[in-house]
């Protein structure tokens, strides 16, 4: 389908790139994101990914960290009903090294979210796809997240563009499954400039 080609996106001023769907498109585009952030958002389906750089967790261990954040941001997002389905192991990121190799934990959860400012009566059923990549040398955790809706609620400001109730599934709209978006993002990630992480 045109548009769901993966493009090689530069992000954070070209030192690091990725890839994803052409169909996501930057969300500063239409408003302000934060320095430490990217975002991108398929509009027609409310689907995002998010890339940040958050300072090193020295207190969260490395397995299970993926589940923390996760849950770390259902607190922020005042989510309710938030359930963890899968959980990866430890794994390390060869392609990532400065000078040892990143080390990466995933996991993959549901939670009813509200957008923006909309209060609880307007939450979504959302999948939420982690990873995080660990740059100890750096002092950084690079948090890569997902959002698939698959119930849109008819007080959602989503229900305007979207439609309210089940979402149609990826596939059946000639779309890359959100799955394999977020596989993608994870594994395409690169980082070509390190002194991005300079203090």
């Amino acid at each position: 389908m045109p548009g769901d080609n993966c493009v090689e996106r530069q992000l954070f001023g070209g030192a690091i790139s990725t890839c994803f769907p052409h169909r996501f498109q930057d969300v500063s585009d239409v408003r302000q994101v934060p320095d430490h952030q990217e975002a991108y958002v398929d509009p027609a389906r409310d689907e995002s990914v998010v890339i940040e750089l958050l300072d090193l967790k020295h207190d969260v261990g490395d397995n299970g960290n993926a589940v923390w954040f996760l849950q770390d941001l259902a607190g922020e997002q005042n989510a309710e009903g938030t359930t963890v389905i899968e959980q990866s192991g430890v794994f390390t990121a060869d392609g990532i090294r400065y000078p040892k190799a990143a080390i990466v934990t995933r996991a993959i959860g549901e939670m009813k979210i509200s957008k923006g400012r909309q209060g609880p009566e307007a939450q979504n059923h959302v999948k939420v796809y982690i990873a995080n990549l660990r740059l100890k040398e750096v002092g950084t955790d690079v948090l890569i997240t997902a959002y698939e809706p698959f119930v849109i609620n008819p007080l959602s400001e989503s229900a305007n563009s979207v439609g309210a109730g089940l979402t149609a599934p990826a596939a059946q709209s000639g779309c890359t499954p959100m799955s394999e978006v977020f596989r993608l993002v994870v594994a395409e990630f690169k980082v070509h400039d390190w002194n991005l992480f300079a203090a």
